[in-house]
């Protein structure tokens, strides 16, 4: 916001980083686990990941048992922290931000020259690529998402993943934000106003005028349902 109304450049990156918690190494995890834990706390962990496998089921037959030597269990509590922990030591620089929330990762780099901004930015990402390819964590280029956030009419040089040009892009959905160019917010309320009616049609039943339930528990599913939705990010 603060670089549009300084008439500057906000662009941004978001990868896509492919199948992020099936594809944790377990060695490199824990060769970071044990580097920054307490000795108990790592092998309490190293016993949680070790001694995992897997077999595939299909009608009555089944392979044998194979070890799991990467992933964290998905749906665990222990899940996201592991994987955070695993990518707690991206590279930074100083002249770039990096958003990160479990897999959802954002780079932005800010200047009044394109040409500068776009610089910085793959400077940026070819110390991430660097990165990915020692921890073995795959990115998918074609799924990332390339946005110029300003009110001006530039065209920015395009960045690159390795040798992969990122598409650009007018708008990008990131944490459950759609985000437009212009942040005008446009797209974000058309696809909150789609999702309220697809809920609201569902459950007009129980929340219509011919609905036969009380109206405090009318206002209990719409704050339940209803006003997360909307609300999300506000």
């Amino acid at each position: 916001m603060t670089s549009l109304e300084e008439s500057t450049l906000c662009k941004a990156v978001f990868l896509d980083v492919a199948q992020a918690f099936d594809k944790v190494w377990h060695i490199g995890l824990l060769y970071k686990l044990k580097a920054s834990l307490p000795g108990p706390y790592y092998l309490l962990l190293h016993s949680y990941l070790t001694d995992r496998y897997f077999q595939v089921r299909y009608n009555r037959m089944c392979t044998d048992c194979y070890d799991v030597r990467s992933g964290v269990p998905q749906g665990s509590v222990l899940g996201p922290l592991l994987y955070l922990l695993f990518t707690a030591d991206l590279p930074t620089t100083d002249y770039t931000t990096i958003a990160t929330f479990a897999e959802d990762t954002g780079l932005l780099a800010v200047h009044r020259d394109p040409a500068v901004a776009s610089q910085r930015l793959q400077r940026h990402l070819t110390l991430l690529h660097n990165w990915f390819i020692l921890w073995k964590i795959r990115v998918n280029p074609a799924k990332s998402a390339h946005v110029t956030f300003t009110t001006r009419c530039v065209t920015c040089p395009p960045v690159f993943l390795h040798t992969t040009p990122i598409p650009v892009k007018h708008d990008v959905k990131y944490l459950g934000l759609h985000l437009d160019r212009q942040l005008t917010w446009h797209k974000h309320i058309q696809t909150k106003r789609q999702h309220l009616d697809l809920k609201l049609r569902d459950m007009s039943w129980l929340l219509g005028r011919h609905s036969q339930l009380s109206l405090p528990n009318q206002l209990l599913l719409y704050k339940c349902i209803l006003k997360p939705v909307w609300t999300y990010g506000i």
